[in-house]
C-alpha cells in the first residue's frame, strides 16, 4: 500500500494500543479492495480523549476512527449522532465524520461476535448464556446475543451494580427472554463470554473459576492478543469448546470500511447500500 497526499487516514484509538490487530486486517482489505486509505494505532489516554475527538473534526485527511478498550462508551457521548444498537446502548466502536463535522458512531463488536460464533458452526440461538462483563464491549455482545434469539442471558460483573444497570436497559428491549444478574459461575451454561480484559496480560486473574466450566460450554473470548488466553487454555483442558477472540474482529472489518472509508465518489460504501435497499 503505497501512502500518498489523497490517502484517507483513520486512526485506531486505544490505550494501550500495542495489543491491536485491527489494523493489520484492515489495511490488508483496504488492499484487497483497492482503497486508498490507511488505518493506524493512536494510544490516546482516556483524560485527552475529548480532545482528541474534537480535533477530528477538523482534520480533513481523518474521515474517522475506530474505538477500543477503554473509550467505547466515553466516546459514544461525545459523538453528535448514534445509529443503531449504539443509539440504544450508549457505545461506539466506530465513529465516521460527516462533511459538517458532526461525529456519528456505531457499534458493530456484538454483531461481529454473533456472526463469528454462527460463521464457526457455534449459533447462539436456543443457548442459555453467561456474560461477564458490563462494560462497552459486553455491552453490545449482551444486545447481539439476545437478538440472536439465546434462550437466557445471565451477567457477572465485579461491581454488581453496573450489571444491574446493564439489565435495567436491556429487559425492555427483549421483554420475552429472561435476563437476570448472576455470579461467575459457568455451572448449567452452554455459552460463557469473557467480555473483559482480564487475559490480556500474564498476571491477570481468570474472569471465572475454571473449575465451573463443563464439557461441551463454549468458552468464547474477546481479547484478541494473546489469541489464546489462559481461559481459554483452561476451558480446553475441561472438554470446553474454545472460541478466539479474533472471530469478532474478523467479522467487523468490512463493516467498518463501509461506514468509515469514502469511494473515489466521496460516499460511504454504506450509504450507497442503504440507497440501493
Amino acid at each position: 500500500m503505497e501512502i500518498n497526499g489523497r490517502t484517507q487516514v483513520l486512526v485506531h484509538i486505544a490505550y494501550p494500543s500495542a495489543h491491536l490487530r485491527t489494523p493489520q486486517l484492515f489495511n490488508a482489505r483496504c488492499a484487497e479492495r483497492r482503497l486508498d486509505a490507511v488505518l493506524v494505532p493512536w494510544q490516546v489516554h482516556p483524560d485527552n480523549l475529548a480532545g482528541v475527538m474534537n480535533a477530528l473534526r477538523v482534520s480533513e485527511s481523518v474521515p474517522g476512527a475506530i474505538i477500543t478498550i477503554p473509550h467505547k462508551e466515553t466516546v459514544a457521548a461525545l459523538c453528535d449522532r448514534l445509529e443503531g444498537p449504539a443509539a440504544l446502548l450508549g457505545v461506539a466502536n466506530v465513529v465516521r465524520k460527516e462533511d459538517d463535522g458532526a461525529l456519528v458512531g456505531r457499534i458493530l463488536d456484538g454483531e461481529g461476535f454473533t456472526g463469528g460464533l454462527s460463521r464457526t458452526g457455534r449459533n447462539p440461538a436456543g443457548k442459555r448464556a453467561l456474560l461477564i462483563g458490563a462494560g462497552g464491549v459486553s455491552v453490545a455482545i449482551a444486545d447481539a446475543l439476545l437478538a440472536s434469539g439465546i434462550r437466557e442471558l445471565v451477567i457477572s460483573n465485579r461491581t454488581e451494580s453496573r450489571a444491574n444497570a446493564l439489565v435495567e436497559r436491556l429487559t425492555p428491549l427483549y421483554p420475552a427472554i429472561p435476563i437476570s444478574v448472576g455470579k461467575a459461575d459457568g455451572t448449567g451454561f452452554d455459552l460463557v463470554v469473557n467480555g473483559t480484559a482480564l487475559g490480556m496480560h500474564d498476571n491477570d486473574p481468570l474472569p471465572i473459576d475454571p473449575a465451573t466450566l463443563e464439557r461441551g460450554t463454549i468458552v468464547a473470548e474477546v481479547i484478541m492478543s494473546p489469541p489464546v488466553t489462559r481461559l481459554l487454555q483452561e476451558a480446553r483442558l475441561r472438554g470446553a469448546t474454545v472460541h478466539e477472540g479474533v472471530h469478532m474482529l474478523t467479522g467487523q472489518i468490512d463493516p467498518f470500511i463501509d461506514f468509515v472509508v469514502r469511494n473515489a465518489s466521496g460516499e460511504h460504501f454504506s450509504n450507497i447500500r442503504r440507497e440501493k435497499a
